[in-house]
């Protein structure tokens, strides 16, 4: 049986250029740029200054408040300088800049943990210290995720969906390193106290099945489902529904509905950090699109140039028209290629010729194309158009902030509307207005 959900799409899954690709490591570059907000939550505040020696693995920016996440150097060196930096956002934020000495010498303090003779609150608290945060995309923090599923949850949910065209990162971590992705949902089920957790597959990799079905626990603990090919099954609320049969409420999370989920890599990081004592310090992305010469997946350093892990994989075969961090559903667009790949960027894909452009005269013609492949059943024209009004009490009437910007209204839209944009824009206008 493979479960599904309301809506959605079927793109073209584009991931033949990657998906038998293996994992290769791109060496360090010179220098790392470690912005203090590559997570959800506050930003972390630096704790290391101009000219101090740091370790890889050291803490380099310390969590400011519960809902944030500490940042760690990625390579041994000197700090460069701690200024403002192009963030993939499009802003300039506050970086940590380290410049490599290429001897790799780990932080002495870092040590193997055994999960084992830990309790839940220990195995938590070690996650927290990692800085580890969700790797699917979200960057939410991992150790809030544990803390907020505590006494509420009852079903461990790993995505391994990745639903998204081109990206294929999750598919060969879960081939090339399922016993860590094994062994980070038996300590992800220790710190929330459960005793089962569904691991969860996209039909289009069927070469996953296999290998994980060899590794999994006798004791039952750890299911593996199939799921159907359908776009966005990743989504948080999709998986949960597609699983369990549960709508997570408006406005609410994953908790609420007695569900904790987290991303396949998410959960092998976890495994390396009780395995080696070492932080969340590198990323599997992959670097594909019409405009790239030799699409790869890499294991990267967080904090290494967008460019340089361009020219990784050959650079440019012809001048790209759009650059994105993330797939071409929910990516977003780069304007600066010194910007650093961060904990969440899972791909970097660079388009050319007619591939990226958006439409000259883009009109709505009410087909309604949009309303049957929204997953969260909303009205995406109504809320487009209300939006580009600027009327917020209509746009909430329709239930703009239950949008998940998964960008399906625009594929399947006839008329070239840029939907999700004006969505995202009406849902900002919506939030700044519940401030006031």
């Amino acid at each position: 049986m493979a479960y599904s959900f309301h809506g959605g799409i079927h793109p073209n899954d584009q991931k033949a250029a990657t998906n038998k690709k293996a994992i290769e490591p791109m060496p360090a570059p010179e220098k790392v740029y470690l912005p203090v907000s590559m997570h959800i939550g506050a930003p972390a505040k630096p704790v290391v200054k101009k000219g101090d020696h740091v370790y890889m693995g050291q803490l380099v920016a310390e969590a400011a408040g519960n809902v944030s996440a500490n940042i760690h150097a990625t390579v041994s060196g000197t700090v460069a300088d701690v200024a403002p930096h192009p963030h993939p956002n499009g802003t300039k934020v506050l970086t940590v800049i380290v410049e490599n000495d290429y001897k790799d010498e780990p932080d002495p303090s870092l040590q193997p943990l055994n999960a084992d003779g830990m309790t839940p609150q220990q195995i938590a608290e070690a996650i927290r210290e990692a800085g580890i945060v969700g790797h699917g995309g979200a960057t939410f923090p991992a150790h809030v995720k544990i803390q907020s599923a505590l006494g509420k949850v009852d079903t461990l949910i790993i995505n391994g969906a990745e639903c998204e065209p081109y990206i294929t990162s999750d598919h060969r971590v879960m081939l090339e390193q399922t016993q860590d992705v094994i062994d980070g949902v038996k300590i992800l089920l220790k710190a929330i106290g459960l005793h089962k957790g569904l691991l969860a597959v996209e039909e289009n990799k069927a070469d996953v099945f296999g290998v994980v079905q060899k590794l999994l626990p006798p004791d039952g603990s750890i299911e593996l489902r199939r799921l159907k090919t359908k776009y966005p099954q990743g989504a948080e609320k999709q998986l949960i529904y597609a699983l369990t049969g549960r709508q997570v409420p408006s406005g609410k999370l994953p908790a609420d509905a007695g569900c904790a989920v987290f991303n396949v890599d998410t959960a092998a990081t976890v495994a390396r950090k009780f395995k080696t004592g070492m932080n969340d310090v590198r990323r599997i992305v992959t670097v594909s699109g019409s405009a790239v010469a030799a699409p790869k997946n890499l294991e990267v350093r967080v904090g290494t140039p967008i460019g340089q892990v361009i020219e990784a994989a050959g650079g440019f075969k012809e001048d790209p028209n759009k650059i994105l961090m993330g797939g071409p559903m929910m990516g977003v667009a780069q304007f600066d290629l010194s910007a650093p790949i961060f904990k969440g960027t899972n791909a970097i894909l660079a388009f050319c010729g007619d591939e990226g452009k958006g439409a000259k005269n883009p009109s709505c013609i009410r087909c309604g194309r949009c309303v049957s492949a929204c997953p969260m059943n909303l009205m995406p024209t109504y809320l487009y158009l209300y939006g580009q009004k600027g009327n917020i009490e209509a746009c909430e009437k329709y239930d703009v902030l239950d949008c998940i910007e998964c960008g399906a209204c625009t594929y399947v839209c006839p008329g070239k509307l840029p939907l999700v944009q004006g969505i995202r824009s009406a849902k900002q206008l919506a939030l700044n207005a519940r401030r006031k």
